[in-house]
């Protein structure tokens, strides 16, 4: 059974990588067609340059023939899933699309699992996220990732079908709390991000990281979700690891804000978007996101960090 990986990134790259080291059958396709035909021909991709692609990986440039796989791995930005989704011909009837991707989608408020069901209504939507850098998963480490699917016999077969000797799949049928847990930690880590580039101490980052994941369980509750999913994986185990380490592109971009210095502004730092749509989604549900309201408010240089920093904490008292 063929899996397709429609997405040449670094994440994506790698979750293809460690498939096809276990042997199964995988195609991965990209945006780039030279780029695409430069990794057919190195065998490497150089967002990844210590990874060799095993021999069986298939580099395919065609995203219809991509797209006939019963498993498609969607791995692109976030931002650019509805547009992938509109490019694929094909209605994708009973084929499993899995988004591996993490935020909000601006124009319609909502994560992949939503676009993947407007769009191809006849495919069978499901989410893989969890604590998951790609170096790690391409240099053969292990992690344990969260496959959420709302129908459970057929989360149980792509748990099946995805875990490998350096992926452990724990499978939920929350899919709106594990996609929430993956976009959420994002803005967190921002966040902790400033708090370490103003060099505000660990002690800050670690109260922020707190107070985050309270208003990541308030989100998920409001929106229809389990809040207890989000002490998973897919949410603290993520939020431990995206808050705390340089590896990640949104905790490097909120040290870049908090030190005031430059960030490389073609890395995709899916915590900005998905900010401003929580932002949005606060203004209009009423919700108390002070958060997630704030690092919009800095992204937009609406306020200063400085001036962040005081509302935050000249927020009324209360009980924890």
């Amino acid at each position: 059974m063929t899996i397709s990986v429609l997405g040449a990134g670094a994440f994506g790259t790698a979750l293809a990588i460690a498939l096809a080291r276990e042997g199964r059958d995988v195609q991965l396709w990209g945006r780039n067609p030279d780029a695409l035909a430069e990794m057919a021909r190195t065998r490497v991709n150089p967002k990844l340059p210590d990874a060799t692609l095993p021999e069986g990986l298939l580099i395919q440039p065609d995203l219809e023939l991509a797209a006939q796989s019963p498993t498609l791995l969607v791995a692109v930005p976030m931002q650019t899933v509805s547009g992938l989704l509109d490019n694929i011909d094909a209605s994708l009837n009973g084929q499993r699309v899995v988004a591996c991707c993490k935020g909000i989608d601006l124009t319609t408020g909502t994560g992949p699992s939503q676009l993947i069901a407007r769009q191809k209504p006849d495919a069978v939507p499901a989410v893989l996220t969890g604590p998951s850098f790609a170096s790690d998963i391409a240099q053969g480490l292990p992690t344990a990732l969260t496959l959420a699917c709302a129908d459970e016999a057929l989360g149980e077969q792509l748990q099946n079908e995805l875990a490998c000797a350096v992926l452990r799949i724990y499978r939920s049928k929350d899919v709106i709390g594990a996609e929430l847990g993956g976009a959420l930690k994002n803005v967190v880590a921002v966040a902790c991000g400033i708090v370490i580039g103003a060099k505000l101490g660990v002690s800050a980052r670690a109260a922020l990281m707190t107070r985050g994941f309270a208003e990541m369980q308030r989100v998920a509750e409001r929106m229809g979700a389990n809040p207890t999913t989000l002490v998973g994986l897919s949410g603290l185990g993520d939020l431990a690891l995206t808050c705390c380490s340089d590896q990640s592109r949104n905790y490097r971009f909120g040290m870049a804000l908090g030190a005031g210095t430059e960030f490389d502004k073609t890395t995709t730092v899916e915590g900005v978007a998905t900010a401003k749509a929580m932002a949005d989604i606060a203004q209009k549900e009423g919700l108390d996101l002070p958060i997630c309201t704030t690092v919009n408010a800095i992204c937009e240089g609406h306020i200063t960090v400085p001036e962040a920093l005081n509302q935050l904490l000249s927020r009324p008292l209360k009980e924890e």
